[in-house]
């Protein structure tokens, strides 16, 4: 297989459902990919370890059986995505399974590595990497990745401080192929924003935190569809990694959102121990900016059909506005 059959067949808008450590799983990306949009879960919510062949047999026959019924609107392809840093201890026997089974599209995250992507091209896969800034771009692009994913200024979890529009054309100076563009996308407005401005897909996470396919508890749910750009805190406090946070959900915590110390980013916690007992994503929310055109709680389907009624519109309403305008 290649990128193209990879990426643009069998999708109904140009999305990614990004990887969300917790909330991510089985449920959602079946969804995701039923509904016409690239689903994804990262490897470290399988849990205990032993648990991911199980969750990738089951998407891999769940998407072949629905393509099957449905002929005409076959599942979209799924994807999963590597924490390839060094403090990921689990790497090594995830990416054999990953490998073993022929996962469609790799998500590689925190630093770029060339023996996975190796191990992932081996059998035709593709590898997406993401980054927060040009710099990061260029050495994920050298070391062999097939497609950047731009995560800029008010994305979920941990994201990046640039304007999405300055990442973007800095990438595309020297970059033609995929390009992803992560950063408060929750409207099919935004959707076609990011094509706009030189991406070809937008990755959108926050937004299918209060679809019913997501595994979080149902406080979590709620505060995302009450909750507006205002409400979400950017520090590196949690993980070492500077990241976006409900505040709401800092202060459950007995922590005050406006007055949280700097912690050392050498010194990284992504949960990898099954033991850990790190706050972060469980107890302390991510979210990014984007929530505020969140108005309820909704099966991922639904929440699709929005996107694209609302892209189709936007889309329609920009022809108008451009076919409107004298340009000598």
């Amino acid at each position: 297989m290649n990128l193209s059959d990879n990426l643009h067949s069998r999708l109904r808008l140009p999305v990614v459902g990004s990887p969300m450590f917790i909330a991510s799983g089985p449920d959602l990306v079946k969804a995701q990919c039923r509904s016409g949009i690239i689903g994804a879960f990262p490897t470290l919510n399988a849990r205990p370890a032993s648990l991911l062949v199980d969750w990738l047999d089951e998407i891999t026959e769940s998407n072949a059986d629905y393509s099957a019924a449905n002929p005409e609107s076959p599942a979209a392809p799924f994807a999963v995505n590597l924490i390839v840093h060094r403090s990921n201890n689990r790497l090594e026997t995830d990416l054999a399974e990953v490998v073993a089974h022929r996962v469609p599209i790799v998500i590689t995250s925190l630093g770029a590595r060339e023996e996975v992507n190796d191990a992932v091209h081996s059998y035709g896969g593709v590898v997406l990497h993401d980054v927060i800034n040009n710099r990061f771009a260029n050495k994920a692009v050298e070391k062999g990745a097939d497609g950047v994913i731009a995560v800029a200024a008010g994305a979920g979890g941990h994201a990046g401080a640039l304007s999405p529009f300055a990442l973007i054309q800095e990438i595309r100076e020297w970059f033609d192929g995929p390009l992803l563009l992560s950063g408060a996308i929750s409207h099919g407005r935004s959707i076609l924003a990011a094509l706009a401005a030189g991406a070809d897909y937008a990755y959108i996470g926050s937004a299918f935190l209060s679809t019913h396919e997501a595994n979080v508890v149902e406080d979590y749910k709620r505060m995302i569809v009450d909750s507006s750009a205002d409400d979400v805190v950017y520090s590196n406090y949690f993980t070492g990694v500077k990241g976006n946070y409900l505040r709401g959900s800092i202060i459950a915590a007995g922590l005050d959102p406006d007055n949280l110390p700097e912690a050392d980013p050498t010194k990284m916690d992504f949960g990898t121990d099954e033991k850990s007992d790190s706050k972060a994503w469980k107890d302390i929310w991510g979210s990014g900016q984007g929530i505020g055109a969140l108005k309820s709680k909704r099966p991922t389907a639904d929440l699709v059909d929005q996107l694209a009624a609302e892209f189709a519109a936007a889309r329609d309403e920009l022809l108008g506005r451009v076919g409107a305008v004298c340009v000598s």
